[in-house]
């Protein structure tokens, strides 16, 4: 039995948009303290670029993985409408499944290499998907690597505009200018750090999700081929040792039947022999009762012989 779940990756995305309501709403309650930090009384536009580039990259990233999350809920229906085919032994399990799918492509894989009375590698088959698959991750894995490291990067630039901001209290005698650069250098550096923390945490989590739901569905494919698609294309030794061994069973047994059908033979032809000397006994019986009939009769009547 393959241990297998149809609707991994649609339970994903709804946890997705469960989070992302429940993240919305948090904002919304808290607009005048998100506005006060982000929008107000900002000295220049440090926070508005790193902020931004920090969303842009969470927005990117997050559509990514929502398109790889409705990629693999096709690929498990197919997977699924894949093994009700075969447990209806249908005679082509890929019937009214998309050609395109990953459970098809390895159908015809392995049917393909069949053909030309190849020894189907099964190891090669399952390297090269994980190796095809695991690309599609590519732009997830770079985004959840720089989150952070884009919040510390606002973090150092916005510390450096408090410290510039810093040198010229000391030697300007109006300080009150550069205080405030000071005040939002360190308002930008906590911006720009919660930002990128709230982001990895969000991204990270669905990050982990969608390579738990690819690994999931290599799995169920890797299961599938093993239990299903292998068996009737390919022939290697031990299976063919195996069916050998199922043939010599499948003969003894019919040699053990073919016996005792010989031996019923033999028991019914000695019963048939008892019966044909009854039979002859009994007709030599009855020629003595005939004879002695017809004597009695010649004496009766006084008849000659």
């Amino acid at each position: 039995m393959i241990q297998f779940r149809s609707t991994y990756s649609r339970s994903i995305l709804i946890h997705l948009v469960l989070l992302s309501l429940v993240l919305l709403f948090i904002i919304l309650i808290n607009l005048e303290f998100i506005t006060d930090i982000y929008f107000r009384n900002q000295a220049t536009r440090t926070g508005y670029i790193v902020n931004g580039s920090i969303l842009l990259l969470f927005t990117v990233g997050l559509f990514r993985i929502i398109s790889l999350l409705m990629r693999y809920s096709l690929e498990e229906s197919a997977l699924a409408k894949f093994l009700e085919n075969v447990n209806n032994e249908e005679v082509r399990p890929t019937d009214k499944i998309s050609k395109n799918s990953l459970i098809a492509r390895r159908y015809k894989s392995v049917v393909e290499i069949s053909k030309h009375n190849v020894a189907v590698n099964h190891s090669a088959l399952a390297s090269t998907l994980i190796a095809t698959e695991s690309t599609r991750l590519s732009l997830p894995k770079f985004i959840s690597n720089i989150l952070i490291l884009t919040g510390v990067f606002g973090t150092i630039v916005s510390l450096s505009i408090a410290l510039l901001g810093a040198s010229n209290i000391i030697d300007s005698v109006d300080s009150l200018g550069n205080m405030g650069m000071v005040i939002h250098g360190m308002s930008t550096a906590l911006s720009t750090t919660t930002t990128a923390i709230v982001c990895y945490l969000f991204f990270g989590y669905f990050y982990l999700k969608v390579t738990d739901v690819q690994t999931q569905l290599l799995s169920g494919i890797e299961q599938a081929t093993t239990l299903y698609i292998m068996p009737r294309f390919t022939y290697q030794t031990d299976s063919m040792l195996h069916e050998v061994g199922k043939l010599v069973r499948a003969l003894r047994e019919a040699a053990q039947n073919i016996s005792e059908v010989e031996a019923d033979f033999a028991e019914a032809g000695k019963n048939m022999n008892i019966l044909m000397g009854n039979h002859v006994r009994s007709v030599d019986n009855l020629d003595d009762s005939i004879n002695e009939i017809k004597r009695l009769l010649r004496s009766g009547f006084r008849l000659p012989e």
